[in-house]
């Protein structure tokens, strides 16, 4: 007969409770003024990503090529994410080189996406092997 774990998994759970609970720590007067997690971040990530998709998708109207669309979906996020920094820097904004990292995975995230449903489309409609279309 197996021992019962019950009284170390309570013990895990309400460490973990107490943990959670706590307050978080009272925050330094140097806090940093771009934090990786901040709300702009995930603008950028999903900016990022959304013009990832839309270029892929339109990219696959001049192409048949998955690597040109993914491409043409990479090109356009990031050279939107670019030319925000670049304005930023030119004194509209806040440049940073977290937003522009955050560009570019937001920017991969939308091209392995759209890569993903591209290949889900051509494999789920293509023809069993061996039949003509």
């Amino acid at each position: 007969m197996r021992p019962r774990r019950l009284p170390l998994t309570a013990l895990v759970l309400l460490a973990a409770l107490a943990l959670s609970a706590a307050s978080p720590p009272a925050r330094a007067e140097t806090a940093d003024a771009d934090p990786w997690w901040g709300r702009d971040k995930l603008l950028h990530f999903s900016a990022s990503a959304s013009l990832a998709v839309v270029g892929y998708a339109g990219t696959s109207m001049g192409t048949e090529s998955r690597a040109g669309r993914a491409a043409g979906g990479a090109a356009l996020a990031i050279g939107a994410g670019a030319a925000k920094e670049l304005w930023d820097l030119d004194g509209h904004g806040d440049a940073s080189w977290r937003d522009l990292t955050w560009d570019l995975i937001g920017a991969t995230t939308g091209v392995l996406l759209s890569l993903a449903v591209d290949w889900s489309i051509h494999r789920w409609f293509q023809p069993p092997a061996g039949r003509a279309r």
